[in-house]
């Protein structure tokens, strides 16, 4: 079912709703983190590491001080996706972590939450880096269907949807809207 083949059913996050969902979590990670002193925002590659930009802009403003970023790449990490490239070799498109998360809290930042597949791997590429005292989540849009124990301890919004249904996230940095909508065929 390519993207193509898929209509708008409703536009579920505006820009405003955007705006509004990424303050409310950047609040709740300096509030259960009592600060940010330990934290390390990490982005996952693509929408992910927009969003967590976006989260340490936030932050700073609240907080008054930078929180750590970085972004982290899952390709060679999923276990649904061809490993491999053409030639045989590992596909890896690289992380960009220029800070040591060892004895740190990890906020994943994605865009949605779905099987979890995604998460997982990226927990994978996080053990490869370091070991982190903590790792949170936060996402988007968590749609649901989880196929793994995972769970976003900060979330946008709740949306419910089919298998039939395709969650489209669109950010101004890559695709010149703010905007989250349901697809269907």
């Amino acid at each position: 079912m390519g993207v193509a083949s898929l209509k708008e059913k409703a536009i579920v996050l505006d820009e405003q709703a955007i705006r509004r969902a990424l303050t409310r979590i950047a609040h709740q990670i300096i509030e259960k983190n009592k600060g940010i002193e330990h934290c390390v925002l990490i982005g996952i590659r693509t929408r992910g590491i927009y969003l967590a930009n976006r989260l340490a802009e936030r932050i700073q403003q609240i907080e008054g001080k930078a929180i750590q970023i970085g972004e982290i790449d899952i390709t060679m990490y999923r276990d649904d996706l061809s490993k491999k490239t053409t030639d045989g070799e590992p596909l890896v498109k690289g992380s960009d972590i220029n800070v040591d998360i060892t004895d740190k809290t990890v906020v994943l930042v994605d865009d949605v939450l779905f099987t979890g597949r995604t998460v997982r791997a990226a927990l994978d590429a996080l053990v490869d880096i370091g070991r982190p005292s903590q790792i949170q989540l936060a996402v988007l849009v968590d749609r649901g269907h989880r196929e793994l124990p995972i769970r976003a301890d900060f979330v946008g919004k709740n949306v419910p949807t089919s298998h039939s249904e395709k969650i489209s996230v669109t950010l101004t940095e890559i695709d010149d809207i703010d905007q989250v909508s349901i697809l269907e065929k």
